[in-house]
């Protein structure tokens, strides 16, 4: 049995805020550095060149990569033979949002209640999805979320005679429909299978995979291969004002579903595709 203490745990997420809001991971800057010497446009590279200077500036200067710094995501994967000692988990992981986002000097930008609009001046409460597993790991991401990107997301409830075809057109959709309003390029979660739910969540966790590993699944990484070349092919391009780099990764994750159904879920992120990692 590991025990860990929630001081521990909140230390730990109010660093991962920062962390995440003011340094890309490294798959994210390569792409759009090869992006930037493959680009065919000459305004997109200029573009993708600026995203770049963008991203060197926030990590030197301490400047948060985009000013919305985002509603806070996470994703908790604890074992069975764990012990949180000293208090709430959730409760735990929220103080470090507040402490996070107040000492961090990031934006605050959650409302209390969605129709009354109220800030809650701290980007509390989270989002935390809990998976429970054998062992006695924990391991904690967070991946904030800002809304330009969000607000372009997709679930579509497709039949299953719809098949493959009908999941590339629904990506594609939500893609074009998209367009400059998600700031790309664009990082691209898919979520296959499940239930309405299920597959948004999927598609959410699909964001925090780097995007140069693939599906372990042989068809789907085909797939992701497939769905990226046309994507770059719908000349959507850096800022939405043409090229070829339209997105620099897209990741599909998939689960089992009703006989009846084919979900697909779409969270489309900005390149600005931020997460952090702690393990204890």
């Amino acid at each position: 049995m590991k025990t860990v203490n929630v001081k521990d745990i909140t230390d730990a997420v109010r660093d991962m805020c920062i962390e995440a809001t003011h340094y890309l991971t490294s798959d994210i800057r390569d792409a759009l550095i090869e992006s930037s010497q493959n680009e065919e446009s000459e305004l997109g590279t200029k573009i993708l060149r600026q995203l770049k200077d963008n991203l060197d500036i926030a990590g030197s200067d301490m400047i948060p990569i985009c000013q919305d710094t985002g509603m806070a995501v996470f994703f908790v994967t604890i074992g069975q033979e764990v012990h949180i000692e000293g208090g709430s988990l959730t409760d735990a992981i929220n103080e470090g949002v507040r402490r996070g986002y107040t000492e961090g000097y990031l934006r605050k930008s959650v409302v209390g209640d969605p129709l009354i609009r109220e800030n809650t001046k701290d980007n509390t409460p989270a989002v935390i999805h809990y998976d429970i597993v054998p062992g006695d790991g924990l391991k904690i991401v967070i991946a904030p979320k800002g809304f330009g990107s969000e607000n372009t997301s997709r679930i579509f409830m497709l039949k299953p005679a719809d098949g493959v075809e009908g999941v590339k057109k629904a990506v594609l959709t939500a893609v074009k429909e998209a367009g400059p309003n998600a700031c790309p390029p664009m990082v691209i979660g898919v979520g296959i299978g499940g239930t309405f739910e299920k597959c948004a969540m999927l598609a959410k966790k699909a964001l925090t995979r780097p995007i140069n590993t693939s599906s372990d699944i042989p068809h789907i990484a085909a797939l992701e291969d497939e769905l990226l070349t046309l994507i770059n092919n719908t000349g959507i391009g850096p800022a939405g004002l043409g090229g070829r780099t339209t997105a620099l990764g897209i990741n599909i994750e998939t689960y089992p579903t009703h006989i009846a159904g084919l979900p697909v879920a779409v969270n489309i992120c900005c390149h600005v595709n931020r997460h952090s990692v702690r393990e204890f």
